[in-house]
C-alpha cells in the first residue's frame, strides 16, 4: 500500500508541497509565534517554503496575521526571518 504524503500550502507562493519540504510557523496556546523546525510544537501551524522570498511575500500580504487571527509585531517577523535564514 502506498502511503499518502501529507501536503500543505505555502503562505507565500500558494503552492501545495509535501509537508517535509516546508517550514512550519506556529502560534502556541499562549499566543507566542515562532518558527517550528521540528514540526512538533503544540499550537496552530502555518507553512512556508524554505525560502526568504516566500516569507517576504507572506509577510507583505499579512498571511500570517490572517492565519493566526492576531496582530504580529515587526520584532516577531524579524526573529522568524532570522531563524529561517539560519535554517537555509
Amino acid at each position: 500500500m502506498v502511503r499518502k504524503i501529507p501536503m500543505r500550502m505555502c503562505l507565500g507562493c500558494g503552492e501545495m508541497k509535501p509537508k517535509k519540504e516546508l517550514i512550519r510557523a506556529v502560534k502556541s496556546p499562549e499566543g507566542e509565534i515562532s518558527i517550528d523546525l521540528t514540526g512538533k510544537k503544540a499550537g496552530r501551524g502555518a507553512y512556508i517554503c524554505k525560502s526568504t522570498e516566500c516569507f517576504t511575500l507572506a509577510r507583505k500580504a499579512r498571511k500570517f496575521e490572517r492565519t493566526f487571527s492576531c496582530k504580529i509585531s515587526d520584532e516577531v517577523y524579524d526573529e522568524m526571518e532570522k531563524e529561517l535564514a539560519e535554517s537555509e
